[in-house]
């Protein structure tokens, strides 16, 4: 017995952010029921690479442990079947843009009059209200116009795109928690809710210390900042053998033992940011530029101030720490291996559990919610599932 075992998801997301969310829900007990349309289905099954049996690594990645069918919502004996299907579901949770369920005949407040208790999470870029709400966007605009990207670097031209999704994996992970809540108050008033997350928002609160500033009435120099490179004890350096280390020495106790141990004088103004800085940024590369990656940190073995490895892509199966934590583990499939990842909360005894095939549960799924085999042929007969 997990912690959400009792708990029935009907997923209707694709892509990142709401496979994302709804991963976790499987990796803590959930039943996630996948509901793809019957054409390409979920994107990511064919558009990131590496390809593993027929589906990209990245999808069974997100998709691990969940159920499929597949069923035409532009159909109306989908549009039927969907309104059956969803009063034996906890969540419905949907990533379409604005107005696209009302569109189909499946608008949240109607689920909700057919099912009171349901909880309907709406995931979408800039939310169901406001001036861009039918606007596309992908994780790049919504950092852009959350004004996190104009927080970073460089100082003398456009920010640099990150390596990683962050408002994609936030914004399914806003979702969770408010799914949660919503679950836990359903508890107490045996109502359901619809809930609202736009990933523009969802990236804010990242940004808490900078906006602390902001809102206060000061405004936020990007690459300037204290935790945004302005210091030279709170930097990424390169090692003499061409590798990088991040050094976090903000507190001081931190700093004079870095400084006492790297031969450099201790002030305390190095703490503060402003054109001194710039310096103190030459003397500490200077330093770290003397010493290989390895070698940093053993220092930091022996003396304990906060500096750690930038670890390169292909080096992170191997690191000890994140091995002792289990976080990467190996499946085995019939085109060989290919390595997953898990999330915090997955827990540590579970096995791999595949992703399904597109529409690979149709039928179980609809048996599930009392369709008879008869009524299940006849969608599949009529093109509204498969």
């Amino acid at each position: 017995m997990t912690a959400l075992s009792d708990l029935k998801v009907l997923d209707l997301t694709r892509l990142l952010p709401g496979p994302f969310a709804s991963l976790v829900l499987a990796d803590l007990g959930a039943q996630v029921d996948k509901l793809e349309d019957t054409g390409m289905g979920d994107y990511m099954r064919h558009t990131a690479v590496p390809m593993a049996g027929g589906m990209s690594v990245g999808f069974q990645g997100l998709n691990r442990g969940k159920r499929s069918l597949a069923l035409d919502l532009k159909h109306p004996a989908g549009v039927a079947a969907f309104k059956r299907l969803a009063k034996r579901y906890d969540v419905v949770f949907e990533q379409f843009r604005p107005g696209v369920m009302a569109r189909l005949g499946l608008s949240h407040e109607s689920l909700l009059e057919e099912n009171p208790s349901l909880v309907i999470c709406a995931l979408t870029g800039y939310g169901q209200n406001g001036p861009l709400r039918d606007r596309a966007g992908h994780d790049l605009n919504y950092l852009g116009r959350s004004g996190l990207l104009g927080l970073m670097g460089p100082l003398d031209g456009p920010p640099v795109p990150p390596s990683f999704q962050l408002a994609d994996v936030s914004g399914g992970m806003w979702c969770i928690i408010a799914i949660l809540a919503a679950l836990r108050e359903r508890d107490r008033t045996g109502k359901g809710k619809i809930i609202d997350i736009g990933m523009l928002e969802s990236v804010i609160p990242f940004a808490a210390v900078a906006l602390g500033r902001l809102l206060g009435g000061e405004l936020p120099e990007r690459g300037n900042e204290l935790l945004t490179g302005g210091v030279a004890p709170y930097n990424t350096y390169l090692t003499s053998d061409g590798e990088s280390i991040t050094l976090g020495a903000l507190e001081p106790k931190f700093l004079m033992k870095f400084c006492a141990n790297a031969g450099l004088e201790v002030d305390m103004s190095m703490l503060m940011p402003g054109p001194h800085q710039a310096a103190l940024k030459v003397r500490f590369a200077e330093v770290i530029a003397g010493r290989t990656r390895a070698e940093w940190e053993a220092f930091n073995a022996e003396h304990d101030c906060c500096i750690e490895a930038v670890l390169r892509p292909d080096e992170l199966r191997g690191d000890a720490q994140l091995a002792a934590r289990g976080v990467f583990f190996d499946v085995e499939a019939e085109a060989g291996s290919f390595g997953q990842f898990r999330t915090p909360v997955t827990p540590r005894e579970l096995q791999a559990r595949p992703a399904p095939t597109q529409g690979e549960h149709t039928r179980a799924v609809l048996a599930d919610a009392q369709f008879s085999p008869e009524e299940i042929q006849a969608l599949i007969d009529q093109g509204a599932a498969r």
